[in-house]
């Protein structure tokens, strides 16, 4: 009930505008069209009522009524209906009638597809019907000069307002689209890649270097005892911690490089076209940096990074092997006293000291 009333109450707002614009453009395109005729007096004060007040008494009910979305079904209904009812009123002035009907149309299927083209046609004939009760019509096969005149701003302002309303209501649907696929794809905790849009990143990475037959390195990073720090000084500092090291790799990583959290406290980076010993240096500047971080709320914690390196080698066949590598460079350096990168190279995990315990 709430999804539904929150899109009826958007339709309606979207609606109450371009419907003040054609039913007000569509009253002097009628009026004109029945003045030769001399209609009786309340039916000027029906035509003022569906011009003038109609579009304010349904955005009105819309807004009161607990299902707005059905609410403005009904009303695009009325209009439907009021729109044949003045075709027939007009005496089926060619031009006026043609451009009410096809507005009217215009309006359905932009609203609700074929589906409710057709709802809305039925609605049509059924004005026409109720308006030959009242008008019994000798067709008017000719449209005079001033009425087609009445009819042209109809004819063209009405259109250009409808399309810049769904131009709008497009583009909102395509930015909130882009945001929910972002947010899919990202941590929500770090804000960085989550563990399956950056392995899609590594597949990516991994063809290309098949493809262009050049280099790259992946790392993974381990937070030293993260299960210590959430135990000895709780999850909140432990959170605070994720976020330090995610605002770090974000800051210290070229813009070419993809950071993502792998899960846990586990990192990772893609670290395209740069060679391993370069990489090495990379992430021995962020293990040192980040095993000097002071924490405010928590003077004593000092925290330290394992990280297990990899490049790619024409011996990968798929990213999951050139990932085996790094992980297996990570348990390597865990194993060995933590807080240090390791390379692996040649499929061999060897040993690359650059820190210290």
């Amino acid at each position: 009930m709430g999804k539904m009333g929150g899109k009826g109450l958007s339709l309606a707002r979207r609606l109450y505008t371009s419907r003040i614009l054609g039913l007000g453009l569509g009253l002097l395109c009628v009026s004109v069209a029945m003045f030769p005729l001399n209609p009786a007096p309340w039916v000027w004060g029906l035509m003022l009522f569906n011009g003038l007040l109609w579009p304010h008494l349904a955005y009105h009910w819309s807004r009161r009524v607990a299902r707005p979305y059905h609410a403005e079904q009904r009303n695009l209904l009325v209009d439907a209906f009021m729109g044949g009812f003045w075709v027939v009123a007009m005496h089926f002035n060619p031009l006026p009638a043609a451009t009410t009907l096809s507005m009217m149309a215009m309006n359905n299927v932009a609203i609700g597809g074929l589906r409710f083209l057709l709802t809305g046609t039925a609605a049509q004939v059924l004005g026409m019907g109720v308006g030959w009760l009242f008008f019994n019509p000798i067709v008017v096969p000719e449209t005079s000069q001033i009425q087609l005149y009445a009819s042209l701003p109809l004819m063209c302002l009405y259109p250009l307002a409808l399309g810049w309303i769904c131009y709008r209501q497009a583009y909102t649907l395509g930015r909130q689209k882009r945001e929910l696929l972002a947010l899919s794809r990202t941590d929500s905790l770090t804000g960085l890649l989550n563990h399956g849009a950056w392995k899609d990143q590594l597949e990516v990475e991994f063809q290309r270097c098949q493809r262009q037959r050049q280099g790259g390195a992946i790392a993974l990073i381990d937070i030293d005892h993260f299960k210590i720090i959430n135990d000895t000084y709780g999850h909140v500092a432990g959170d605070i911690v994720l976020r330090q090291l995610s605002k770090m790799l974000k800051h210290n990583l070229r813009a070419t490089d993809v950071a993502g959290r792998y899960g846990g406290d586990e990192f990772c980076v893609i670290l395209p076209d740069l060679p391993l010993s370069s990489a090495a240096a990379v992430m021995e500047g962020l293990r040192d940096r980040f095993a000097t971080l002071g924490y405010e709320q928590n003077p004593t914690l000092k925290v330290s990074l394992s990280i297990g390196l990899a490049a790619f080698n024409a011996g990968h066949t798929d990213a999951t092997l050139w990932l085996n590598d790094a992980d297996q460079a990570l348990y390597e350096a865990k194993s060995t006293g933590r807080n240090r990168v390791i390379c692996c190279r040649d499929d061999r995990p060897r040993h690359e000291l650059l820190g210290s315990v």
